[in-house]
């Protein structure tokens, strides 16, 4: 895990919701920024993602209201969230690029974040939801790279290349990697899907 360490609340409602979760018999899986810290990324500045299934969204929510929560439920359709004080957890049931599904879940890896051992989102899912939610009115490269350095080991960027091929945006991030050398390019066009940008 990094050395860097993520805000102090952040961790706290973090292991609150975890152990509401498991208390409450739900699966669940740690995402977002604590995912990629868990691999050795710079600490999360925002809030906590947990992904679980949307058959159990409703146990999740009800869970962390259980554990003095605020729920509340967003028109996205995606998402819903709970409030622990000032800090936000989002419970995520369809991120951009796939569902959450049991298989999902099941593939997740055991690491452990500030004492616990949490399920943790493989690196492969995060990148593939974090570049399928770029589009023109949110082209945060910035925030990508840096997280693209830490976890260029652990990344399948094959696998990434072949789920976002249809997004511009996403196949454009690849090619910043390529000319930054973060990533090398080894799969030919034909064997990729149609696109360059692999390894």
């Amino acid at each position: 895990m990094s050395s860097w360490e993520p805000d102090a609340a952040l961790v706290a409602t973090l292991k609150s919701a975890a152990a509401a979760l498991r208390e409450a018999g739900v699966p669940f899986a740690v995402g977002g920024g604590f995912a990629a810290w868990a691999r050795g990324a710079p600490p999360t500045e925002h809030d906590v993602d947990l992904f679980v299934c949307q058959d159990d969204v409703d146990a999740a929510l009800e869970a962390l209201e259980g554990a003095g929560m605020r729920p509340e439920r967003p028109p996205e359709g995606w998402l819903v969230k709970a409030w622990d004080g000032d800090v936000l957890v989002d419970l995520i049931f369809a991120p951009s690029g796939f569902d959450v599904t049991p298989g999902v879940l099941a593939r997740s890896e055991e690491l452990n974040l500030a004492g616990m051992q949490l399920p943790v989102l493989p690196a492969t899912d995060v990148f593939v939801s974090r570049l399928l939610a770029l589009h023109e009115h949110h082209l945060d490269f910035e925030a990508l790279l840096p997280l693209a350095r830490a976890l260029r080991e652990k990344v399948d960027w094959h696998e990434l290349t072949v789920r976002v091929r249809d997004s511009p945006y996403g196949r454009a991030f690849l090619y910043l990697l390529e000319e930054l050398d973060i990533i090398p390019v080894e799969i030919p066009m034909e064997k990729a899907g149609g696109i360059r940008w692999s390894v």
